[in-house]
């Protein structure tokens, strides 16, 4: 799947549900670190689930992973990948004065970037529930520390049958004034992308 399959509209309507979705998780992530976050959407586009690992950096980029299943009327799954030293860098702002060496995550350190999808997910569902008029829940998030490659993997085997589209929603955060990134990835199930797509172009 490919960006000719959605039409410029769908895309743009898509980019305005995540920045809406985005926008409440910046609220959310600025009382968990008592600090202004603001977190932007440059661009979202859509692509067939096996370019993945490429987009994330190379299949063997290290990364950390954080996948959810959406619940609800409409089916699909949430993945969300930052690359080590974007993780280690939220960790460094949301735990200081601790300073994640990198090497393995603790169980703090892997609560808390647990914590920060939970957030993403919980948002962006809710803004995409209201434009579907339906409820959409996130399920309890699953972490991975590996190589790109290796994460993307196992999500397609969770997936299944599943559907072979994804959306990735680039997402920017800006804490303080340091800029870091991450992919955030809507993976939603056939019947579920129908309607989604029925509901924008309503």
């Amino acid at each position: 799947m490919g960006n000719t399959m959605l039409t410029e509209v769908q895309l743009d309507a898509l980019r305005e549900v995540s920045n809406i979705g985005m926008g409440h998780a910046a609220t959310a992530l600025s009382q968990l670190m008592g600090k202004t976050v603001y977190l932007n959407v440059p661009k979202v586009i859509a692509m067939d689930i096996t370019s993945l690992p490429k987009v994330c950096g190379g299949a063997e980029l290290m990364v950390a992973g954080i996948y959810l299943q959406i619940l609800g009327n409409a089916r699909g799954n949430i993945l969300m990948v930052f690359p080590k030293d974007n993780a280690l860098s939220i960790l460094e702002k949301l735990l200081s004065p601790h300073q994640p060496t990198g090497t393995t995550l603790t169980e703090l350190e892997i609560s808390t970037l647990k914590e920060v999808g939970n957030i993403l997910a919980s948002a962006y569902l809710n803004a995409l529930g209201n434009m579907l008029k339906m409820p959409l829940i996130p399920s309890i998030p699953l972490f991975s520390f590996d190589m790109a490659g290796a994460i993307v993997d196992d999500v397609l085997i969770a997936l299944g049958e599943a559907g072979d589209a994804a959306f990735m929603i680039e997402t920017e955060f800006t804490i303080g004034n340091e800029r870091t990134s991450g992919h955030f990835f809507l993976l939603p199930a056939t019947p579920s992308l129908d309607v989604i797509l029925n509901a924008i172009d309503a």
